[in-house]
């Protein structure tokens, strides 16, 4: 999380990660930094620590929490 906000931060994008609830992480963003967010944020995540298994990481995009379900 403190890698993808310093990251936010770098960029000067308009994106907000805006709550954590358990294993998620929920962003406002902008529709034209959508693409940008998505495929780094992926990233970020899936290469956060190295383990002996893959980190897998699913996006979902809605207008709210319960649509990005």
């Amino acid at each position: 999380m403190i890698n993808i906000q310093d990251w936010l931060e770098t960029e000067k994008l308009n994106t907000k990660m805006v709550l954590q609830v358990h294993d998620e992480l929920l962003f406002d963003v902008p529709q034209n930094e959508v693409d940008l967010i998505s495929k780094k944020v992926k990233e970020m995540m899936e290469n956060a620590v190295s383990l002996e298994v893959p980190l897998e990481v699913e996006l979902g995009l809605g207008q709210n929490w319960l649509e990005a379900h």
